[in-house]
C-alpha cells in the first residue's frame, strides 16, 4: 500500500475530504497544504508545505526560507523562490509565488527532504539586502533567524565585508548590525 506524503494537497485527496479531515481534527492546514496533526513541525515539513508541487530547479528563498528555518511563525502569503542563473525554467504566471534568478552556489542550498532551500546564512544575507522589505520587518526576521543560529551573524558579516561589488551593502550591514548588535570593539584604554 502506498503511503501518502506528509503534506497533502488536492492531488492526493479531494478538497472535500481534506476539509472534512481538518474539521474532524485529523489534519491541520500548513502553508498551501494539509498535514496530520501528529506530524512533527520540522523544517522539512515546512519546506514541503511551501514547495510540494514545484519543479526541481526552484529553491525556496527569502521570507519563505525564513519560515522554513523557523524565523517566521507563518509562511508568507506569496511564496518566494529563486533559480540559479544558469538554470532554464519556463515563465510562471502564478500570483501565489514569485521566482527570481540569482547567483547561488551549491554550499548555499540545503536539501530538506526533496525540497531545496537556501541555507540559513544565505537567507539572512538575502533578507538583509532586500530593499523591497521595510527595515523593521527585515530586521525582525533577521533577528529571529540569528536566534536560531547566533554564529550566522559573523559568517554573514564576513561575506558582506569581503564582497567586491555588492548592491545594498550599507543597508545589509546596518540591518545586520541592528539585528545582531554591533561587533564588540577592543577597548583602547587600559
Amino acid at each position: 500500500m502506498a503511503r501518502l506524503p506528509a503534506v497533502l494537497g488536492t492531488d492526493d485527496l479531494p478538497l472535500a475530504e481534506l476539509c472534512a479531515a481538518r474539521l474532524d481534527g485529523e489534519l491541520v492546514r500548513i502553508g498551501t497544504g494539509w498535514c496530520p496533526v501528529d506530524e512533527p513541525d520540522l523544517p522539512a515539513l515546512r519546506a514541503a508545505a511551501v514547495a510540494s508541487r514545484l519543479p526541481p530547479p526552484l529553491i525556496v528563498e527569502r521570507r519563505s526560507a525564513a519560515w522554513v528555518h523557523g524565523g517566521l511563525p507563518a509562511p508568507p502569503a506569496v511564496a518566494q523562490f529563486c533559480v540559479p542563473h544558469e538554470s532554464r525554467v519556463a515563465a510562471r504566471n502564478d500570483p501565489s509565488s514569485t521566482v527570481r534568478e540569482v547567483t547561488i552556489t551549491a554550499a548555499e542550498v540545503v536539501e530538506l527532504g526533496r525540497i531545496r532551500c537556501t541555507s540559513l546564512d544565505r537567507t539572512v544575507f538575502d533578507l538583509a539586502r532586500d530593499t523591497s522589505e521595510d527595515d523593521a520587518g527585515a530586521i525582525a526576521v533577521v533577528r529571529a533567524l540569528l536566534a536560531v543560529d547566533p554564529t550566522s551573524a559573523g559568517r554573514v558579516r564576513a561575506r558582506i565585508g569581503s564582497a567586491r561589488r555588492l548592491p545594498h551593502r550599507a543597508v545589509a550591514q546596518r540591518r545586520l548590525d541592528t539585528a545582531a548588535g554591533p561587533v564588540d570593539q577592543p577597548s583602547l584604554t587600559r
